[in-house]
């Protein structure tokens, strides 16, 4: 040690002692518990400047050391910082080209040899780390060292230090960094979800896969690829802000690669398996709200490829869904479930699902979309209507079975009937309605389809009900004035009401007619889901029950009525004008013409008959009918 110390250092080669010294002092750094990227402490920086003023090292020879060891260390791994590494290019850059500011630089042909061969080997160095872009700045770490590192790399292609660099030379090698960074990244992230998905099986085996497998890890490699562009586009997407069509190439490419992989896994599924759906869902809803992306070469691959697929699983429900309503209709035993009956709410659920999965694909392409979305709706209204014709006939034919007796009292399965026309029409409002000419024209056809089948079956069901009424005034038609069987009764009545109280059919009849109605009513007021048809029907009912009355009536112009039909006439009238009132039958249909006329009707009867008759008709009459209880 004191011989060093006593030695001449004029004798001593001191640009190669600064460059063990800068070496020595740079690993030490680089050692530190935490990351420096290459800078060294103040202290240290203090040191090898007194170092340099004292012994005549060359700025440049020490730039040049500097560089040399920085790189080195990049290329083991460290992580250093492309603008420290661009401070010395720079500075080295100035000597050798001779256009230092102060006008004072200058450099030995060794040092300018040694300059060439760094700038040669950082170019290099820098293409690699581009390259790597992802693992050398793992989510865009440290803050803006890519964009350093490819503003180095702009400096470093310049010839010399005045003239830049043609941005088209620029673009071609960053093109080719990233064209290798698309297989890099696609390489180790499949072999990252190989370990992932079997860590014990080699690629023989993963290759002999069955096709769930395949479609499963295919969908796993898929959300991974997703990951990968997202963080590319959030962590390193500002540094390549000047090429922004170079990244999406890189993302083509990357997708390319992809695709290989993807068309060998959907090759190996059976023909009529949907298991795939999901796989163009994840991968379109990327690829469509990425603008460089969408309608983009794997994008348009991606389509083309399901479809096929797609055309096939909507042309298999349309066949399945017009068997179920085919062989549904058939077999229906019309108990209510839910809004309608177990056949159509599982028609209508059929018809919305194949919509909303259709919706769900999101179709990129204007015009496939359009024609898929105008297929179904039309394929909602042809089934629709099958099901309104079904129901309808079903309901004709569940009429025919049921008797016209005063007993009969409307089954629930005919309430269903009607609940399945409620729903077809409110379904049909979604399911049947597109924006456009022939297609809304086509399902007001529908609309009136559903319309006119409701016109026809409260026209039956009233038909029903009046049929009942009919069955009574034919009863009370074996009253007639003149004939046999009145002359009978009225005399076989006179003679017992001499001995004993004689019940009085005439309230029997007319109190049986009146239960009928009341529980009918009750039952479509309780049954039936929709307001507007029981109004309706509840319209037609009345307006008919008066209308067969009034009929009855008229035949009987020139006859007196029996008093036993006037009773029950005048009965049924009143209750049924009061029953139809509390059921929100409006004032002006109540007091329609018929109305009046069989009031007047009655009301002389009941005259004439109080005069003729002095038992009168002990306590019922017209007047006051709004008024009557009971």
């Amino acid at each position: 040690m004191e011989e060093f110390i006593s030695a001449d250092p004029c004798r001593f080669d001191h640009s190669i002692l600064f460059r063990t010294l800068q070496k020595r002092t740079l690993d030490h750094r680089l050692n530190d518990s935490y990351s420096c990227l290459g800078w060294f402490s103040p202290g240290q920086v203090f040191v090898l400047d007194e170092y340099c003023a004292r012994y005549g090292v060359r700025g440049c020879h020490r730039h040049i050391c500097y560089l040399t060891e920085l790189m080195d260390n990049a290329e083991s791994g460290a992580v250093i910082d492309p603008t420290l590494l661009h401070y010395s290019f720079a500075f080295c850059a100035s000597h050798v080209h001779g256009n230092r500011p102060d006008g004072l630089g200058t450099v030995t042909a060794q040092e300018k040899e040694r300059f060439e061969d760094i700038k040669e080997r950082l170019r290099l160095l820098l293409e690699n780390q581009i390259t790597h872009f992802r693992y050398c700045f793992p989510f865009g770490r440290p803050e803006g060292g890519l964009k350093a590192t490819l503003s180095l790399l702009e400096r470093v292609l310049m010839k010399d230090i005045a003239t830049p660099v043609p941005p088209e030379e620029v673009k071609k090698v960053v093109r080719k960094c990233l064209e290798k960074a698309a297989l890099i990244n696609y390489t180790r992230l499949t072999e990252y979800a190989r370990i992932e998905a079997a860590p014990d099986k080699d690629t023989e085996m993963l290759n002999q896969a069955s096709p769930e497998k395949k479609l499963e890890d295919i969908l796993q490699l898929a959300d991974l690829c997703i990951e990968v562009l997202q963080q590319n586009e959030e962590h390193h997407s500002e540094a390549f802000a000047w090429w922004p069509d170079l990244m999406a190439e890189h993302a083509e490419m990357f997708w390319s690669l992809f695709a290989v992989d993807l068309d060998s896994a959907l090759g190996a599924q059976a023909q009529d398996s949907w298991e795939s759906f999901p796989l163009f869902q994840m991968l379109n809803n990327y690829l469509r709200n990425d603008s460089h992306l969408c309608n983009g070469k794997f994008h348009k691959h991606l389509q083309e490829t399901f479809v096929p697929l797609v055309v096939r699983y909507i042309d298999l429900m349309e066949s399945s869904i017009a068997q179920s309503v085919h062989r549904g209709f058939e077999q229906e035993t019309w108990q209510p479930v839910n809004n309608g009956s177990a056949s159509s709410e599982d028609l209508f659920w059929k018809l919305d699902a194949l919509q909303i999965f259709v919706y769900d694909l999101h179709w990129p392409e204007p015009e496939f979309s359009q024609h898929l979305e105008q297929r179904l709706k039309l394929m909602a209204c042809d089934m629709i209507e099958a099901c309104v014709k079904r129901t309808r006939i079903a309901f004709e034919a569940k009429l025919q079975k049921i008797s016209k007796s005063a007993d009969f009292r409307l089954p629930h399965h005919v309430c269903t009937m009607f609940n399945v026309l409620v729903d077809a029409k409110k379904q049909s409002t979604k399911l049947c309605v597109l924006n456009g000419g022939l297609e809304q024209q086509y399902h007001s056809k529908i609309d009136d389809l559903i319309e006119e089948t409701f016109k026809e079956m409260i026209s039956l069901l009233v038909s029903k009900f009046v049929a009942v009424l009919e069955g009574m005034l034919a009863k009370l038609s074996r009253y007639d004035e003149g004939t046999l069987f009145s002359s009978i009764l009225s005399f076989t009545v006179k003679a017992a009401s001499k001995y004993v109280e004689v019940p009085k059919p005439g309230m029997d009849l007319a109190d049986t007619y009146i239960m009928f109605v009341r529980q009918n009513q009750d039952i479509l007021r309780e049954k039936i889901n929709e307001e507007l048809y029981v109004e309706k029907l509840f319209d037609q009912w009345y307006c008919s029950s008066m209308k067969s009355i009034c009929i009855w009536l008229t035949d009987r112009l020139d006859l007196q009525l029996h008093i036993y039909q006037l009773k029950t006439l005048i009965k049924i009238v009143k209750k049924t004008y009061r029953d139809f009132r509390l059921q929100g039958v409006l004032e002006g249909t109540l007091h329609n013409k018929t109305y009046e006329t069989i009031h007047n009707r009655l009301t002389v009867e009941e005259t004439t008959i109080s005069v003729s008759d002095g038992g009168g008709l002990q306590g019922i009459t017209m007047k006051d009918s709004d008024e009557e209880e009971g």
